[in-house]
């Protein structure tokens, strides 16, 4: 952090110094700045979402309050990425304790839903497109529970900017603009999709304004009533029938009984920093254990994104999503070695896998075709209040616009995690009723000291692999938050073979190289949403914040102001 705190005094001090000394002008190899500030921050991927998020600060809320709020108003703005018809995990560090709690609101598949019943019907796979792979969302309920432990204002405050923007519209921007235009037309015949999202029967364009008032009553709905107001009563019943109508066993039993889980993050140390994750059913333990691979080798000194530090990242993502697929699944449903997993010594051991050339037969075959069907359709956000307390909170219909699905007057689509489920049996991922899916999405939690930082990258099997790269240049290459987020970045989407994506902001000679050591590379635009699309925030040892917003989305960091109008007395209060 060191690095850090210089950076700071350079921002502050530039003009002064160089006036001075005729030193050299300040300079950097990334696009933007972190925001800065005092108090809270909101940082999502739509300026308008941090906007509300930030207001609500400014309102008196806490960071969870802000994250609901942005949540809430990403699910108007971005519909296709998310909304109350997905799931959504969190993790929540509280500042006056330095606790960290952890919430798995990821919903079941219904109770009569089984590999048996699908096999009555002639179905070998779930179509992501059908009511079978409707599983409960779990949004909602996560929200409540949310607020309820950590919240200073009521759900119905929380959700009022984004009550407002479904009423009165919104300007849609650029990237979600563009996501309209390819994934939409192929659900303009879906059950009530056309009607709430496609009026007129074409996409939303950049800059048209987007109203739904569907929306709108169904968040109404939800602040006035709480929790019950989606899982029970006319809403539920609205999901119920019309899933019936499709064949889903979906019943209002499903809905009514589910609840979210308040677990223990798990984690790991990389080079003196602590890394926090969730517990499966997500992904994110491939996190941990790539970085426990990548902590074997020096990547500090072969250098960012030299070949070198690309390869063993490669290498290292492949061992750890090797295990990903073969152990993780629903832990009610079957054992996972967590602990072996997360052991250094098991890294160490993978680590000697490691050679000079691309390995293209690491991963197991098994669980390959029931985990890459999931989806990368999904929103990240992160909020830490004037106290300092921090949300990291991810959110997805698993994938764009879901399954497409609106039941009639909801206004939002229902999610399709369920196609994420193998129909072979006795598998960690394996259909069972009331069996929540191997899950994508994944927020995280970095710390070393006084130094706190929230963040998380979206994009499917993407996240694991891009955590570990932004970890890695927060650490080993002393970044800031936000030129972390900027720097060039890999992907691999698939657990077998040597292919791999890489940004065009990766030297030539660097991709050349690394083809010769057989990885097969595919160079991407510079700013890439195969990448993923990040935020993240930060409290540092003398308690000022800061934001970031990847540039490869729509978002802000958005700061809450100081309340500049109040009276002196007022204000000390």
């Amino acid at each position: 952090m060191k690095r850090m705190r210089a950076f700071l005094g350079l921002a502050v001090f530039a003009v002064l110094i160089c006036s001075a000394s005729g030193a050299e002008d300040p300079h950097r190899n990334y696009a933007e700045s972190d925001t800065i500030n005092r108090f809270g921050i909101v940082a999502t991927s739509q300026t308008l979402a941090s906007q509300a998020g930030a207001a609500i600060l400014e309102h008196g809320g806490s960071a969870v309050d802000a994250a609901i709020a942005a949540n809430a108003a990403l699910g108007v703005i971005e519909p296709m990425m998310n909304g109350v018809g997905g799931d959504l995990f969190a993790i929540v560090y509280e500042a006056k304790t330095g606790r960290v709690f952890g919430i798995n609101s990821s919903g079941w598949a219904p109770k009569g839903m089984s590999i048996g019943f699908l096999q009555t019907h002639g179905i070998t796979k779930i179509s992501g497109h059908s009511a079978y792979s409707v599983t409960v969302p779990g949004t909602v309920a996560g929200w409540a529970a949310l607020r309820r432990k950590f919240g200073k204002l009521s759900l119905k405050d929380d959700l009022t900017p984004a009550i407002f923007m479904a009423e009165h519209g919104v300007p849609i921007p650029d990237m979600d603009a563009q996501a309209w235009k390819i994934f939409a037309p192929q659900f303009q015949k879906s059950s009530g999709f056309a009607h709430t999202f496609m009026l007129g029967g074409q996409p939303m364009v950049t800059g048209e304004v987007f109203r739904n008032p569907d929306l709108a009553r169904t968040l109404q709905q939800i602040a006035n009533e709480g929790a019950d107001g989606f899982y029970r009563g006319p809403l539920a019943a609205s999901i119920v029938d019309f899933l019936d109508s499709l064949g889903s066993p979906m019943s209002r039993e499903d809905l009514a009984e589910f609840s979210p889980e308040w677990v223990e993050p798990i984690s790991t140390t990389y080079h003196g920093w602590t890394v926090r994750e969730l517990p499966p059913n997500g992904q994110g333990i491939a996190a941990l254990e790539m970085l426990n691979i990548m902590e074997r080798f020096p990547l500090k000194e072969d250098g960012h994104n030299s070949v070198k530090a690309l390869h063993i990242m490669i290498e290292a993502k492949k061992l750890a999503y090797a295990d990903l697929a073969r152990y993780v699944g629903d832990p009610r449903f079957s054992k996972i070695p967590v602990a072996q997993l997360l052991s250094k010594d098991f890294a160490e051991d993978r680590a000697k896998l490691i050679g000079d050339t691309a390995n293209c037969k690491v991963a197991p075959a098994e669980l390959i075709a029931a985990l890459t069907t999931a989806g990368r359709d999904t929103t990240y956000l992160t909020a830490v209040d004037r106290d300092g307390n921090i949300v990291s909170l991810i959110q997805s219909n698993a994938g764009a616009f879901g399954s497409g699905l609106v039941a009639p007057g909801t206004g939002f689509v229902l999610q399709n995690r369920g196609a994420g489920f193998t129909l072979a049996p006795d598998l960690p991922n394996s259909l069972a009723p009331r069996k929540r899916p191997f899950h994508t999405i994944i927020p995280a939690l970095l710390s070393k000291g006084d130094v706190t930082i929230g963040f998380g990258i979206m994009g499917g099997l993407n996240q694991p692999q891009a955590h570990a790269q932004f970890v890695s240049n927060i650490v080993d290459f002393g970044m800031l938050i936000q030129e972390a987020l900027d720097a060039a970045r890999f992907t691999k989407p698939t657990y077998n073979g040597c292919d791999v994506f890489i940004e065009s902001r990766v030297p030539e000679t660097v991709r050349a190289r690394l083809a010769d050591k057989g990885h097969q590379v595919e160079t991407v635009d510079a700013y890439s949403q195969r990448m993923g699309r990040g935020n993240a925030v930060m409290v540092d040892s003398h308690k000022i914040k800061y934001g970031a917003s990847d540039p490869r989305a729509d978002g802000q960091a958005v700061p809450e102001n100081p309340a500049y109008w109040e009276t002196p007395k007022a204000r000390s209060k």
